[in-house]
This record gives structure tokens, sequence and C-alpha cells, in this order.
């Protein structure tokens, strides 16, 4: 496990470099990341490269035994490119090419820039091939999904959905381009989405233009890798990547790649209420799951953020280092702070690093040293991996259907997903958020959040899961639409309603309002708590009813049902429940099956566990900011054991 920082030495004079080195190593950094951004200074001119002053930087981490992760610096090409070449510059959905002047405004599909990408990547990665310290490299930085609708885009769009189809009389069909009289007649015809009214454009082929989107940037990003791998074969390959608003397929994206790089910054003002879900610990468990391996950090919250938006709060004391450990709880074998130093010039001057402007080592600083001292501690934990017992199920494609068509106010993909994440991991239940194709058979647990989306690989892994002994977990807007994003015409949840046991007689969307549920003695002693955003009014015909609203004109009909399906069991929730009744739905689910959990731990305190062999480290997290002393107990088979008591600081992590 290492824990680094993110430098610019591009942005500092270099009377600053080797104290910068010697201060880092003696804070204990063992890694950096650098040169995402500095294309312009390798390459001031076209075909004239300076790397003077990169190898100069590199030298003096060497020296003081301090591993460099170099990053291809394609993010952001020299503005002489874009003089020379304006058709790498991106076309916006007005047929617009956008201004220059900000990062990533070049189009991934041109074949000019990929040719100058290659230029400059070669040069990288050929000079420091031997040099044992450069140990891998970030690509780009911070890709999306290629909404790109220039020409070379266009026509590449155009290919994809030939090969895809074949003809336009397939295009018609798949589409249902006779509304609005939308059928091509050409091939020709088919375009990127231009226009203002996105969500007015048809849904069908919207889902194709963001595939596209997604394909486009994986092809990219094995562009890259393949050719640092020819010129490298000992190099580490990756790329850094967020939930940013056009996201791609993250499955397909890291596939080859070595291990999963996520830019962490979690909240520094926590909400004021407990419905409200802040925590990170999603995030994280969702990058682990995208290879189901260990991942890294490449850049970690280091101060407050700012410069295009407002700043929140700075870190309170304990922040820093708690969301750190939080990261390497969750999985994390290295943790990289953005950055350093807080930026003097440009956009991100007040997107505050571990020192602030005035250059003095202050308390973020210090609080990072203490960061670096513990991990130095946590060595027996090294090499020990996350084996948990519950799934859950994430989808691009059902990401991208919401964005496409919103179902009703507040309500979005990551809105299930979370609430049943929050759920289990309130239970000292560990989750996996893993690819919905994914093979799902070394969980006993499975919750199928939202597949709005659907086809038949999916329905046929969740029938076999439930028939074969699975526990799984269906919820509202599941089955609403086939693989061209059109609607089925069966009753919901269509082709998950043998499972489920029941069908829709009709559903309410009540957006952010909330209604009353009454529960079964089962889950709640017969309390009963509230649920928003979506309503679907059940009708069981082999499940068993759970839970039933309370109020309106459907009072008394069924809410949450449960099924037996083969060996296994099948559960519907056909509504959002508030916290409460999540986490009590999920204990209800645990208990049934005798696992393992844990009883007393209060909101914002978070358990994970790793594993190395016969070793188990358990970690507690307070992820609050205040103090927290509870007595907890460990249940096992429904019984408990003896009770234990802990008392945490703010943001305080234990191990045991």
């Amino acid at each position: 496990m290492k824990i680094g920082v993110d430098y610019y030495p591009e942005h500092w004079d270099k009377g600053l470099w080797a104290e910068d080195a010697e201060d880092m190593k003696r804070a204990g950094v063992e890694i950096v990341r650098m040169a995402e951004f500095a294309w312009s200074r390798l390459e001031p001119e076209e075909g004239v490269y300076s790397f003077g002053w990169l190898d100069e930087i590199v030298g003096i981490f060497a020296k003081k035994q301090i591993q460099v992760m170099l990053s291809t610096p394609t993010c952001t090409p020299p503005l002489w490119l874009f003089e020379k070449y304006p058709e790498v510059i991106q076309v916006d959905k007005s047929g617009r090419r956008i201004p220059i002047g900000i990062r990533g405004h070049r189009c991934l599909n041109s074949p000019i820039y990929r040719e100058k990408c290659r230029q400059i990547i070669k040069q990288m990665v050929s000079r420091y091939a031997e040099n044992k310290w450069v140990v891998g490299y970030q690509i780009d930085n911070e890709l999306e999904a290629s909404h790109c609708c220039c020409p070379v885009c266009e026509e590449k769009f155009r290919s994809f959905v030939k090969k895809k189809y074949g003809t336009v009389e397939q295009v018609n069909q798949a589409y249902g381009n006779s509304v609005w009289s939308g059928e091509y007649s050409s091939f020709s015809q088919v375009k990127p989405p231009f226009g203002e009214h996105q969500t007015w454009l048809n849904p069908s082929y919207m889902l194709d233009f963001n595939r596209f989107a997604s394909e486009s940037t994986v092809e990219y990003v094995r562009f890259q890798e393949e050719l640092i791998r020819s010129l490298d074969k000992k190099a580490l390959v990756t790329t850094n990547t967020w939930l940013c608003e056009n996201m791609p397929d993250f499955y397909n994206m890291f596939e080859s790649l070595d291990f999963v790089s996520f830019d962490n910054y979690p909240a520094t003002k926590l909400p004021g209420d407990n419905e409200s879900l802040y925590s990170h610990a999603f995030h994280l468990d969702l990058m682990r799951g995208i290879k189901k391996k260990n991942f890294w950090i490449m850049e970690e919250l280091s101060g407050s953020l700012g410069s295009w938006t407002p700043m929140p709060p700075t870190l309170p004391p304990g922040m820093l280092e708690g969301y750190s450990l939080q990261a390497i709880a969750h999985g994390a074998d290295a943790v990289l702070h953005f950055r350093w130093r807080t930026a003097a010039v440009g956009a991100e001057m007040f997107w505050h690093g571990l020192i602030d402007h005035s250059n003095v080592k202050g308390r973020r600083y210090k609080e990072f040293c203490d960061l670096c001292k513990t991990v130095k501690e946590w060595k027996e934990i090294e090499g020990s991996v996350i084996k948990n017992r519950v799934a859950i199920l994430y989808s691009s494609e059902q990401e991208y259907g919401f964005k496409i068509q919103p179902q009703v106010e507040g309500m979005h993909y990551f809105t299930q997903i979370k609430a049943y994440h929050d759920a289990f991991t309130s239970l000292g239940v560990g989750v996996d958020v893993i690819n919905w194709l994914s093979d799902l058979s070394e969980y006993e647990i499975v919750i199928a959040p939202t597949i709005f989306i659907t086809n038949s690989q999916i329905e046929k892994n969740l029938k076999m899961y439930a028939e074969h002994g699975g526990t799984l977990v269906l919820t509202s807007r599941s089955g609403v639409k086939d693989e061209y994003n059109r609607c089925i015409m069966q009753p919901l949840p269509t082709v998950f309603s043998e499972l489920a046991g029941a069908v829709v007689k009709e559903y309410n969307p009540i957006g952010l309002g909330t209604q009353k549920i009454e529960v079964s003695d089962k889950i709640w002693k017969g309390k009963p708590f509230t649920c928003t955003l979506w309503c679907d009014i059940l009708e069981p015909n082999q499940a068993e009813v759970l839970a039933s609203y309370g109020e309106d004109f459907y009072q008394g009909e069924a809410a949450i049902t449960r099924n037996n399906y083969g060996n296994g069991k099948v559960y519907y929730a056909g509504t959002v429940l508030n916290r409460k009744g999540m986490v009590a739905l999920a204990e209800y689910i645990v208990k049934d099956l005798g696992m393992e959990y844990v009883q007393g731990l209060p909101f914002g305190v978070e358990r994970t566990v790793r594993q190395k062999e016969a070793d188990k480290f358990v970690f507690l997290f307070n992820n609050t900011d205040k103090r927290q002393d509870f007595v907890f107990q460990e249940i096992h088979n429904g019984e408990a054991d003896a009770p234990e008591r802990a008392v945490l600081e703010p943001f305080e992590m234990a191990v045991k």
C-alpha cells in the first residue's frame, strides 16, 4: 500500500523541486503522479520535444527513491495543434466547434489527433522505458464517453449503426421511427443528436448514440494502452475515472488495464439529515467491483474544492486522514492526494492541495504526514482483499436510459443503488457493486435495482441465479424496456414477472412526496415507515406480501413481496423506502439467510473487512463530524456475540 501525491513541476520554479521532493520523502510519500496536462511543455512546437525538465524532476524523485506514475498528456493538446489542425476540436450538439482554452476539447476519433497522440506518447514512453522509478502510465485524464458530433464522429456513428443493423429498414424497426415521421430512407440521414431538445429525440436512437460514445472512448483507451505496452512491457497501465456527466462503460474501459483508478472527492460539508446518503463508500465499492480486485485512488481530497464553483467548508480535523483510510478499507492499494501544493495560477487555484498558497506547511499537511505514518504501520494489511457475499448490479445501459428519459422528479439511476448499498452496509454487511452481466454464483444475495432496460442475458442470469438458491432483490422500474429502449407490452415487471410472482396493476410516480407504508410484523414489528418517488401497486399471484401502502387510493395494496422461485427467493420492492425502512428490509433478508451482520452501528459508522489467507482485518470508520460512543454486536446464524464497545472521534478509523 502506498500514499502519494499529484505534482505539477511545470507550475513551480525549479528552485522548489528538490525541496519539495525532500519534504515529500520526509512526510512518507512513496509515489508521485505527473505530466497529465504538460503537453505544451513537452512539445512546445510541432515535432520539437523538450523533455529535459521532466528528466530532471524524475531524477530528483529517483534519488529520493520515490516512484513516478507518468500520465500521457493527451487531455490538453497545445494551442499550436488546434491552430494548425482546427478539425481536431470537438463539435458540440449545436454543430459548432467548442471554444478552446479549457481541457478535454479534442475529438478522440480524429485521425490527426490520434497521430499527434501517438507521437508524443512514443517520445515519452520510449524515453523512460528503462527507468525503474517510472512504474507506469495513466492514460489521458478523467475520460468521459465522447459526445463529439464532428464529421469524423458523424461518419463513425453512421458506420456503427450500419454495422449493427445492416439495413435502414432494420434501423427503422428497432428505433420505432414511424413516430413523428422519423423513418430513414438512406444511411446518409443517420447523424449524431444535434439540437437543444435532446430529451425529445428518439430514445432508441439516443441509447445507441450513448453506446457509440462509450465505445469510442473505450477504443481510444485501447489505442493508447497498446502503444504504451509495445514500448514498455513492464509498465503498469491504467486511466483515472470518476462519476462524470457522460460515463463510459467502466467494465469495457478497464477490461485489459492493470487496475482501476478513481478520483475521490467526498463531501466536506455533511448534510444535516439522516436521509441524505453522502458516504463515498458506494463509489469505492463500485470502483473495486469493476475488475473485482483492489484499485488505486489517483486523486484524493486534500482541501476545500473551488475554482468554477464557490468553495465549501474546508476539511475539519481528521477528515483528510479518515477519507484516505476509508478508501483503503474498501480496497484501495494506493492513495495519491490532489495535490501537493495549491495552484497559484490557472483555473484550479482554489482547488486546495495539501499546502496552501502561503507555502506554509499547516494543519492538513501535518495530518497527511500522520496518514503516511499510519499506512506504514498497516503493512500487515498489504496483500489483503475484500470478499463479500452481497452484490449490487450496475449497468451503464440503465444510467443512459434514465438520463434519456427521466422517470420522475428526484429519481435517478443511482437512487435505489445507493439506497440498497447503504441499507446493507449499515448492518456491517460488505457489498460488491458489479457488472450487471457478471457471474452471480459466488453471492448469497444479489440486488438488481431498476433493470429499466433489459436483455436476454440478464433475464437468463437472474432466473438461473434464483433457481440455484440465490436470494434476488428486484425493484420498481424493472423490465420496462427491451434492449432497443422500447417499452415492453406486458404487465410490469414484464420479463421478470415470473421471478417476482407478482405483477404491477398500476403505478404512481409520486416524485419528492412521501407516503406511509404498513409493514408486516416479519419486517419491522408492524411499525409504519414512509416511501417516496415511485409506487408500484402490486398484484401477487404467488408471492407473499411483506408490506402494503398505508394511504392514497391504493391503501392496503401490496408494496413489497417475496416469492419462492426454484431453490431461491425473489423480493420485489415496488417503492423507494426511507432509510430506516431500507435498513429494516435488508436486516430481514440477511436474518432470513442466517448471514453474519452487526447490530448497533450508529448512523454514519461504517464497517468493512479485508482478508489475507487466514487473517481478517475489520475496519470501523466514523464517517460523521460527531464523536461516537456505542455498543455493537456481531450476529452469526442468529446468535449474538458478546457486546463490544467502541469510541470513535470524528472521521476516526479503527482496525482490529
